[in-house]
C-alpha cells in the first residue's frame, strides 16, 4: 500500500531541511540514534493540536527516558494537518553547539521514526504506544541527477523464481553473462529491480566480477552463497562492480565515465547476490528481483575501474574475542601503487567513489590517504558503520592517487558478544576489511592489499615450533609441535585455545598493526604485479586519526524559507509497520 510515513529532505547551507507527511491527526516523531533503538537518541516531535502547529526538540537518555532539550535546535516551518495526514516541515544545522543533538554528517546514520494517533501530551506520556521503526540512511551522499533520455538501451540481470528460505537472513548468488559482446558499450546507470511488496524482503544486492574463463555451464542455477556446496566457479568473483541497499537509489556514473562492456578486457561473467531479510519467516516467498543495467554505444571519455583495497581475506586477519573496540588496517601499499601506476598510468587514477565493507562486527571505517608520507583528508569514512546498509559513497570532488601513495582501510571492530576468534572469511560471521574504489582511467589492477605476518601471531600466544604436513590436510598451512598445550593443533584451533582477556587483546591489537605486511598486488583473472609477494613495512601513522574540526552553530542562525526541492524520498510502506516494532 502507500507509504504511512514519508520522509524526504536535502541539504540547504549547513542545514538539513526535512519534511514528514505522515498518516496520522496525532503526533509525528522523527530522530538520529546510535544504535537504530530509542536509547541516546536525538529526537523531534510535532504536529497540529487543536489547530495551533507545535514542534519540540527532545534527547533520550540511555533508559529511553525522554527530556525536553534546554536548547531548541530543530525550527518549524511550516505545519498542516488533513483529514488524514500530519505534513511537517524543519530545519536543523548540521553541527549544532549541543551535546543532546547527535551531529549530521557523511557516516550513516540510524533513523528513527514515529507517530501516533493522538497529539503529544504535555508529559509525553502517550509517547510510548506510538508505531515505529528505524532505517539506515547517509542524509549527506549526493544523489547523481543526470538528465536520462529515456530511450536508453538496457538489460536486466533477474533472479527467476527464487524460493526464499523462511530463515532470517539469506544470501542467495546467480551467475550471468553479459549479453553485451563483440562491440564496447559504456554502462551509465545501474538501478534496482525490486519486485512489487518485496520492498522489505530484498535487503542488499551486489554485483560481483568474475573470472573470463568460466563457460557457460555455471549459468545453469543459483545456489546459497558462502555455502559449503556452492559451485568453485562462485569463489572467482571477488571484485564488487555495483553496491545496492534497502533505501538506496540507483547508481550513476559521472558524465565524463562509463563501466565499459562488450571487449575482452571487460567483465564476461557477473555473481549477483542479493540478501533476503526475512525475520518473520514468512514461507512460500518466490522472488525475481534483480538489477537493470543502462548503457549506450555512444562511448564515454574514460572507462571506469575497481580496486579492492584492504586487508586480504583470510586466517592471518583474525580478532579476538569480547572486545569492545579492535582495530584492523590494510594497506594498499605505496610498493604496488609505484610499480601498478608507473607502469600503467604514472599521471594517477581519479577516484569518484568508495564503497566500505565489513561485516557484521563492524562498527567503523575510514579509507585513509598518504601522499608522500604525509596524510591527506580521508578518502571516505563511516563512523556508523551498518552492515545492511551497503552503497558506494559519491566522492564530494574526485581524489587523484599518484604513484607512490599509499592507502589504509582501517576498520574498527566489536566482538563483546563472541566467545570465540572472528576470522577473515567469506561469511558473515567471519570478517572482512575492505574499500572499494570507482576510478578512472582503468589500469590493470584490481587488488591492492596486504597480509599481516603471521609468525609473530603465532609468537604472541606462546607458539614454538611449527611444522608442515606432507599431506595437506584440513590444517592449512601447518601443525604446532611445540610447546605441549598447543601441540598437533592447527592455528585457528590454538588461537581460540588461548586465554583472551580485554588487556591480552589490546596488546595483541597494537602488535597486530606494527607487523610487516606481505604485499597483494593483483591484475585481472589472477595475473600479479611483480611486487605481490614481498614483504613492506607499514608507514608509521599516528592513531587514533585526527578527525576534522567541524564548526557547529547553534539554533539562533537566520533562516531562510521552504523554498527548495527536496531532492531525497525515503518511505515506509504501511505492511512493515507492524514488525519494525521496537523494544520500549
Amino acid at each position: 500500500g502507500a507509504a504511512a510515513y514519508r520522509l524526504r529532505w536535502a541539504l540547504r547551507g549547513s542545514a538539513l531541511a526535512v519534511r514528514l507527511e505522515v498518516r496520522t491527526r496525532g503526533y509525528v516523531g522523527f530522530g538520529l540514534s546510535a544504535s537504530g533503538g530509542m536509547a541516546s537518541a536525538d529526537i523531534v516531535v510535532g504536529g497540529v493540536k487543536r489547530g495551533q502547529p507545535y514542534l519540540q526538540d527532545y534527547f533520550t537518555d540511555e533508559n529511553r527516558v525522554l527530556k525536553k532539550d534546554p536548547q531548541q535546535d530543530y525550527h518549524l516551518e511550516y505545519a498542516m494537518e488533513n483529514g488524514t495526514h500530519t505534513i511537517l516541515a524543519f530545519s536543523r544545522e548540521l553541527h549544532t553547539c549541543d551535546t543532546n543533538d547527535r551531529s549530521i554528517t557523511e557516516s550513516t546514520v540510524r533513523v528513527i521514526w514515529a507517530y501516533h494517533h493522538t497529539d503529544l501530551a504535555e508529559t509525553g506520556q502517550n509517547y510510548h504506544g506510538a508505531t515505529r521503526g528505524t532505517k539506515s540512511l547517509r542524509l549527506l551522499n549526493p544523489e547523481r541527477e543526470e538528465a536520462f533520455s529515456a530511450s536508453l538501451p538496457y538489460f536486466d540481470l533477474t533472479n527467476r523464481d527464487v524460493p526464499v528460505p523462511d530463515k532470517d537472513t539469506t544470501y542467495w548468488c546467480q551467475m550471468f553473462k553479459i549479453p553485451l559482446q563483440q562491440q564496447k558499450h559504456h554502462v551509465t546507470k545501474v538501478e534496482p529491480l525490486i519486485q512489487k511488496g518485496h520492498e522489505n524482503l530484498v535487503h542488499h544486492i551486489l554485483l560481483y566480477q568474475c573470472s573470463s574463463s568460466l563457460n557457460n555451464s555455471v549459468l545453469d542455477y543459483g545456489h546459497e552463497c558462502y555455502h559449503p556446496n556452492m559451485p568453485d566457479a562462485f569463489l572467482t568473483c571477488e571484485t564488487v562492480i555495483f553496491a545496492w541497499a534497502i533505501g538506496g537509489e540507483g547508481f550513476t556514473y559521472p558524465p565524463h565515465v562509463g563501466l565499459s562492456l562488450g571487449t575482452a578486457a571487460d567483465p564476461q561473467f557477473v555473481l549477483m547476490e542479493v540478501h533476503y531479510d526475512n525475520p518473520s519467516y514468512t514461507e512460500g516467498l518466490i522472488d525475481n528481483s534483480g538489477l537493470r543495467l543502462i548503457y549506450t554505444p555512444v562511448l564515454r571519455k574514460y572507462d571506469a575501474g575497481v580496486i579492492e583495497a584492504g586487508l586480504w581475506v583470510s586466517l592471518f586477519h583474525n580478532i579476538p574475542p569480547g572486545m569492545p573496540e579492535f582495530v584492523s588496517e590494510g594497506h594498499c601499499t605505496q610498493e604496488c601503487l609505484t610499480e601498478a601506476l608507473g607502469a600503467e598510468r604514472p599521471a594517477g587514477i581519479h577516484v569518484f567513489a568508495v564503497l566500505l565493507h565489513a561485516h557484521l562486527a563492524g562498527r567503523a571505517i575510514r579509507l585513509r590517504h598518504f601522499h608522500r608520507g604525509e596524510e591527506q583528508k580521508l578518502l571516505a569514512y563511516d563512523e556508523e558503520f551498518d552492515f545492511n546498509f551497503q552503497e558506494f559513497q559519491y566522492l564530494k570532488e574526485e581524489r587523484t592517487i599518484l604513484p607512490g601513495d599509499h592507502l589504509i582501510t582501517e576498520c574498527h571492530y566489536s566482538t563483546v558478544d563472541r566467545i570465540r576468534m572472528t576470522w577473515g572469511g567469506l561469511s558473515t560471521r567471519n570478517e572482512m576489511c575492505l574499500s572499494y574504489l570507482l576510478y578512472y582511467p582503468r589500469i590493470n589492477l584490481t587488488r591492492c592489499a596486504s597480509i599481516p605476518d603471521i609468525m609473530e601471531q603465532l609468537h604472541f600466544i606462546g607458539v614454538k615450533e611449527i611444522y608442515r604436513p606432507v599431506r595437506q590436510v584440513q590444517t592449512w598451512p601447518f601443525i604446532i609441535k611445540s610447546p605441549r598445550q598447543y601441540k598437533n593443533l592447527s592455528f585457528t584451533d590454538a588461537m581460540n585455545k588461548f586465554k583472551w582477556s580485554p588487556s591480552e587483546g589490546l596488546s595483541y591489537n597494537d602488535l597486530v598493526l606494527k607487523l610487516p605486511v606481505n604485499v597483494r598486488c593483483s591484475k585481472t583473472d589472477n595475473a600479479e604485479w611483480s611486487i605481490q609477494g614481498m614483504t613492506a613495512l607499514p608507514p608509521t601513522i599516528e592513531r587514533p586519526y585526527r578527525t576534522e574540526p567541524v564548526t557547529c552553530s547553534s539554533s539562533s542562525g537566520s533562516h531562510c524559507s521552504l523554498l527548495f526541492t527536496l531532492l531525497f524520498v525515503a518511505y515506509l510502506p504501511a505492511s512493515t509497520m507492524a514488525n519494525l516494532g521496537l523494544p520500549v
